[in-house]
């Protein structure tokens, strides 16, 4: 009959309680009520969302670490480009993770504050200082200027943060999507007994759950914008903000929690396959050490267009089927005034290649590697 949920509820408390309901909402608009409960929730739910982050972080920390002295051939724009480290994709996230861990908490904290000002913000009925004591009650700060509401600057800030952690929830995924297909097959998502793949084709293994979270991701972004949309509001206030939060804030914070949990579950269970990564790599072959020999070459003295146009053309050869690329290279007169065949051999090593992959973990791990998720290298 009312039409108004904050009416509504007055009305029936007041039924129940009798007189004394006359101090019910006594000096409040309904934002006061609604805004400052949902600054609480989002409290609630970020305490939820920074325990699954730190639990991700530490199945990357452990990955990382399990897979530090793996080679394996590195790609850009899908082509083979130079050998890398297999654990440097999991301490890469866990450096993308760990950011995301410190921008959620500053979302959160932008996002601790309530308001009992009133129908415009000016405080006709309380003072600063008794709204100020109340909401320090509830473990929230008081907004310094509102109007009708609080500022949605400050949700839409949560919101962005959150749809960060799908884009870094896709970036992971897309990368074991990548590695999993037929020709690459050097992981694969945990597979259950009874599980199938396929209605039609029985052989088949595909990684669901990676793709299940690229969705979530876009959905996460969808929101983010929604959010952005609520920052301009008529004057004080208009409602139109209203409807939007009442999906995307549950929705997103549910969105990501089970994301940042069926992540978790497929880095614990995935399975990666050594004899694939080093097949790889070899199919790759020497060529992949091409720049090595440019640098040396210009540090040695030739210029860079002839370095360049020397290598690729041991690299073209060998390419063709004419020669082992280092052998073309130790054999090429013009690269011979500058390199030694033993310089040739050191530099077309995947020893001399990952010289500086355990200073990379040294250097993310402040030189020490802890195993408590209450210590990845982030302030509490």
């Amino acid at each position: 009959m009312t039409r108004h949920d904050v009416i509504a509820f007055t009305t029936a408390v007041a039924e129940k309680i009798g007189p004394l309901s006359r101090y019910v909402h006594f000096g409040l608009t309904s934002s006061d009520v609604v805004d400052t409960s949902l600054s609480l929730l989002i409290q609630q739910s970020g305490e939820v969302l920074l325990a699954d982050v730190k639990a991700l972080l530490s199945t990357l920390q452990e990955r990382a670490l399990e897979f530090r002295d793996l080679p394996t051939i590195g790609r850009s724009h899908g082509i083979f480009a130079e050998p890398t480290s297999f654990g440097l994709k999991f301490l890469g996230w866990f450096c993308e993770w760990r950011r995301n861990l410190s921008e959620l908490k500053t979302a959160f904290e932008g996002a601790r504050f309530g308001k009992l000002s009133g129908a415009v913000g000016a405080s006709p009925h309380f003072g600063p200082k008794f709204e100020e004591r109340v909401l320090r009650t509830l473990g929230l700060k008081r907004e310094e200027v509102s109007t009708q509401v609080i500022p949605r600057d400050r949700h839409a800030r949560v919101l962005n943060s959150l749809a960060v952690c799908g884009a870094s929830l896709e970036r992971i995924a897309v990368e074991l999507r990548h590695l999993q297909r037929s020709e690459v097959g050097e992981v694969q998502e945990g597979f259950k007994r009874g599980q199938k793949g396929s209605s039609a084709m029985p052989h088949k293994r595909n990684p669901i759950s990676s793709e299940n979270l690229t969705g979530c991701a876009r959905i996460l972004r969808a929101y983010s914008q929604a959010a952005l949309e609520n920052v301009a509001l008529w004057h004080e206030r208009d409602i139109s903000h209203s409807s939007v939060e009442r999906v995307i804030f549950p929705d997103a914070m549910i969105i990501l929690d089970y994301a940042l949990n069926r992540m978790n579950q497929i880095l614990k269970e995935l399975l990666v396959r050594k004899d694939r990564v080093k097949e790889n790599l070899e199919m790759a072959g020497d060529t992949v050490f091409s720049g090595h020999y440019l640098l040396e070459l210009v540090k040695k003295g030739a210029t860079r267009e002839d370095a360049y146009a020397w290598v690729q053309e041991c690299a073209l050869k060998s390419f063709d089927g004419q020669g082992e690329f280092l052998e073309l290279l130790g054999a090429d007169l013009r690269i011979k005034k500058y390199l030694s065949l033993p310089e040739v051999k050191k530099l077309g090593s995947l020893k001399h290649q990952l010289r500086h992959v355990s200073a990379i973990y040294q250097h993310v791990f402040r030189q020490r590697v802890f195993a408590d998720t209450h210590h990845l290298g982030v302030a509490e």
